[in-house]
C-alpha cells in the first residue's frame, strides 16, 4: 500500500494531527491554512506534499496561498465570498420591497378607515361626498393592487436571483468534492460520506467499506512515468465506476486507493462486486496505442469490513484497511472481507505531513 495514505485513525485523530502539523510548522491558524494541510495530509496529491513539506519550519503565508493557487485553485475563497455578497444583496433588496409594501398597506389601512369615518358622519353625508369618496377609494385600491403586483414580481425575481447562487455554490460544492484526475469523488468527499455512515443503525448489517489498492503501483511509475501512472489511476477508477451501480458511492481515498460504499447488500453480495471490478480489472488492456508498448498487467486489491462489524466510521475504516492488508499480505490480487483474528497481524501506518 501506498506510504500517502491518511493514518488510519479516528477522525478526530486525524484533525488532531493536522493541527499539530499547523503549529509545528510555525502556520497561522486559519481556515484556508487548515484545508492545504488537509489536501497534502489525505495524500491524493503526492506534489503538493511533496512542495508543503519542503518549505520546513518558516513558510510565509505568501508561500502558502502560492501553493494553495496551484495546486487548490484560487477560487475557493473567492466564490463562498461573492455567494455571500450576493445573497446578502438580494436579500436586503428583498427587505426593501417588502417594507415599502408594509408602507403601501398602511396608507391604504388609513386612508379606508378615514374615508369610512366620513361617510359615516351624519353631519357631513351627501351625494357629492359619497362620489367622491368611492372615487378615491377606487383609484388607490387600483394603485395599493398594482403596487402589491409589483412588489410579487419583485420577490420572484430576487427568488430566482438567491436560486441561481444556490446553484453556483451547489456547482462548487461538486467540483470541490471531485478529484481532478479520476473525476470520481475526492477524500473530501469520501470524509463526509464515511462519517454519515452511521446516521442509520438499520443499515448497518447491509452496508460494507470497501478499500481497493492498486497493486505494485510504485513499479509503473518507476517504469513507465507519472504521466503514465496518471492515466492508469483514470482507467481503474473508470474501471470501478462502471462495474458497480450507479448509487454506489466511489472516490479516490489516496494515491492509488480507491473507496467504495455499498449500501443494501449482504457480505456474500458484496464479495460478488469485488470480484466483477476485479475481474473487470484483471482482464483490462493497458496499451500505448501510437508505440504499442503493454502497461499490464494491472490489478488491484480489496479489502472489506461492513459496518456492523465496527462501532463508528473510524474503526469502520481501520477494519476495511486490515482486510486490504490482508489480501495485499497474501498475494494481491484478490478480495478479502474483514475478520477478529485478521487484527492480529495487522500493523497501522502512521504518516505525518512534516517528516522528511
Amino acid at each position: 500500500m501506498t506510504t500517502a495514505t491518511a493514518p488510519r485513525a479516528q477522525s478526530s485523530d486525524l484533525i488532531g494531527q493536522i493541527i499539530y502539523a499547523v503549529r509545528s510548522m510555525g502556520v497561522a491558524p486559519i481556515p484556508r491554512n487548515y484545508q492545504l494541510f488537509y489536501e497534502a495530509y489525505i495524500g491524493s496529491n503526492p506534489d503538493l506534499t511533496r512542495d508543503l513539506a519542503g518549505l520546513g519550519s518558516r513558510a510565509t503565508q505568501e508561500e502558502l496561498d502560492a501553493l494553495s493557487h496551484r495546486y487548490l485553485g484560487t477560487g475557493q475563497v473567492a466564490v463562498i465570498e461573492d455567494a455571500h455578497t450576493r445573497i446578502l444583496g438580494e436579500l436586503d433588496a428583498l427587505l426593501k420591497l417588502l417594507r415599502q409594501e408594509q408602507n403601501s398597506l398602511e396608507s391604504y389601512g388609513k386612508l379606508l378607515g378615514e374615508t369610512a369615518q366620513r361617510i359615516n358622519s351624519k353631519s357631513s353625508f351627501s351625494n357629492d361626498l359619497l362620489t367622491s369618496a368611492l372615487a378615491l377609494l377606487s383609484e388607490a385600491t387600483g394603485s395599493t393592487m398594482a403596487h402589491g403586483e409589483k412588489t410579487v414580481g419583485g420577490v420572484v425575481q430576487r427568488s430566482q436571483e438567491m436560486d441561481q447562487v444556490r446553484r453556483e455554490l451547489d456547482e462548487y460544492k461538486r467540483i470541490a468534492n471531485t478529484d481532478s484526475l479520476t473525476r470520481i469523488a475526492n477524500r473530501r468527499a469520501f470524509d463526509e460520506r464515511l462519517a454519515a455512515t452511521y446516521d442509520n443503525t438499520a443499515l448497518l448489517p447491509v452496508t460494507a467499506l470497501v478499500l481497493a489498492d492498486i497493486d505494485n503501483f510504485k513499479k509503473i511509475n518507476d517504469s513507465y512515468g507519472h504521466p503514465v501512472g496518471d492515466k492508469i489511476l483514470a482507467t481503474v477508477a473508470s474501471v470501478i465506476r462502471s462495474n458497480v451501480r450507479k448509487d454506489v458511492f466511489v472516490a479516490r481515498s489516496g494515491g492509488e486507493e480507491f473507496a467504495i460504499i455499498v449500501e443494501g447488500n449482504t457480505p456474500e453480495e458484496v464479495v460478488i462486486i469485488c470480484e466483477r471490478v476485479r475481474r473487470a480489472l484483471e482482464t483490462r488492456i493497458f496499451r500505448n496505442s501510437r508505440s504499442g508498448i503493454d502497461y499490464g498487467p494491472v490489478t488491484i486489491s480489496l479489502g472489506f469490513a461492513m459496518a456492523s462489524q465496527a462501532s463508528d466510521p473510524g474503526e469502520l475504516y481501520a477494519n476495511a484497511d486490515t482486510a486490504l492488508y490482508n489480501a495485499k499480505n497474501s498475494g494481491r490480487n484478490r478480495s478479502v472481507i474483514f475478520d477478529d483474528s485478521m487484527k492480529k497481524d495487522y500493523v497501522g501506518k502512521s504518516w505525518l505531513i512534516y517528516r522528511k
